[in-house]
């Protein structure tokens, strides 16, 4: 479903009065956005749909998903909003909710709202004279986001030469600012938002923040996608640390520290084992969850763990928030290679990821792909090809059917990817 204007004005009619029935009082909603085009139309369609129901809207404006969590949470907002399609492309768009806590919205409350969407459930009235909302501008938030965020390091980056890869999106104003109060020398990419050119590189497309690196003799770099929930880094060679990598890192670190209890950490299933291999060798437990931070979290919760997070870059570090947070992964990978005055590669040492390949095949109808016949098509395909491990699901913002396959050759797995592909778009026949 294409999201409308008038799908974000009901949106801001049922939180407004949603919250306010919870609460018994006028509810306090902050709202963000990233670069795309349309956010700026559905910020718009939201406050006034949040207005109409009596809500104080504050808005934020272009900044991360992250910061919004944050403030959310620590302002005391009975709501949040960010206005992204995070990594997808700029004709995409999505409307994300926070509750109180700053964590994603309960799954009562979504079904709620979906029903209220479709004309059916709870309807609220409208606010008149004095009890309709007001609007204020909040970029104060945003800034009190950035200080945050600067103080987070306990060591300078000063002589460090860092490259950042904004993707033209929410963080294209915070990356640079923040690296460069902590004494960084930055140079950095997709820093000219047009409102189409978002995720026109950043954590999906890395290979321009590699050629940085190496072509200026950079220390490392950091890639972002479009609202800078996620983050991929790269070493001095310009060499892709991918979320795997990064969980690697900053749990050898958190142990070290003792901030790692021994709930270890919480991945996903589409992580590389040799993650599980690496930290079981240095005591370190790993749990697997499904696809998707918000389940990531829930399981963090669950096993108490200190950290979680999926190879895509969505990185949680329970201390600092319930959600992934780009720039926060970026300060305290920097952080782990100042204190100990290394390079970044340095840390990766002891971690050897097996052979993995990754497709995503474009389909008409994902839904029409149950999880029955998607566990079969994985099995049949892990036997036929060799592979040890096979996971077939459906994009979680997508049409698109998303394919790993892992095991001792990278061939094989490359020829799993192919032929699951081919049977998947032979079923679509």
């Amino acid at each position: 479903m294409q999201l409308t204007a008038g799908h974000a004005y009901k949106t801001g009619r049922f939180l407004g009065g949603w919250f306010a029935r919870a609460g018994g009082r006028r509810c306090r909603v902050v709202i963000g956005k990233d670069t795309r085009r349309s956010s700026y139309m559905l910020e718009y369609s939201l406050v006034a749909g949040l207005t109409a129901s009596g809500a104080d809207a504050y808005i934020m404006h272009v900044t991360t998903t992250p910061s919004v969590s944050y403030i959310t949470r620590t302002d005391g907002f009975d709501c949040g909003i960010m206005i992204s399609a995070s990594h997808n492309a700029f004709a995409d768009n999505g409307i994300k909710l926070m509750g109180p806590g700053g964590e994603k919205l309960e799954d009562g409350v979504i079904a709620a709202l979906e029903n209220y969407l479709d004309g059916v459930g709870e309807q609220f009235p409208a606010a008149s004279g004095e009890d309709i909302g007001r609007t204020f501008d909040y970029v104060s938030g945003r800034n009190r986001y950035i200080g945050h965020l600067v103080s987070l390091s306990a060591c300078s980056f000063k002589g460090y030469r860092v490259g950042l890869d904004c993707a033209n999106g929410s963080a294209w104003q915070i990356a640079k600012p923040v690296f460069d109060a902590l004494g960084a020398k930055t140079y950095v990419l997709g820093c000219e938002p047009d409102g189409l050119n978002i995720n026109s590189s950043g954590s999906t497309r890395p290979e321009r923040l590699c050629t940085l690196i190496r072509e200026n003799g950079l220390d490392c770099g950091f890639a972002f996608d479009g609202d800078a929930d996620r983050c991929i880094a790269a070493d001095e060679c310009g060499n892709v640390i991918d979320g795997d990598g990064e969980l690697y890192i900053l749990a050898n670190r958190l142990k070290a520290q003792g901030e790692l209890n021994d709930r270890g950490i919480v991945a996903t299933v589409n992580s590389n084992s040799g993650l599980q291999a690496c930290l079981g060798q240095r005591g370190v437990p790993c749990a697997f969850t499904q696809v998707g931070d918000r389940f990531v979290y829930r399981e963090m919760c669950n096993r108490g763990a200190a950290l979680g997070g999926e190879k895509s870059g969505h990185i949680i570090i329970s201390k600092y928030g319930a959600s992934g947070d780009g720039l926060v992964t970026a300060i305290k990978l920097l952080e782990a290679a100042a204190e100990r005055g290394v390079a970044l590669s340095s840390l990766m040492q002891g971690y050897r990821a097996l052979p993995q390949a990754e497709l995503s095949v474009p389909v008409t109808d994902k839904s029409a792909f149950g999880e029955e016949l998607l566990r079969k098509l994985a099995g049949d395909a892990a036997a036929r090809y060799g592979c040890t491990r096979v996971n077939v699901r459906p994009s979680g913002t997508e049409q698109v059917i998303r394919i790993m396959a892992e095991g001792e050759s990278m061939a094989a797995c490359e020829r799993c990817i192919a032929g699951l592909a081919r049977q998947i778009k032979g079923d679509m026949q």
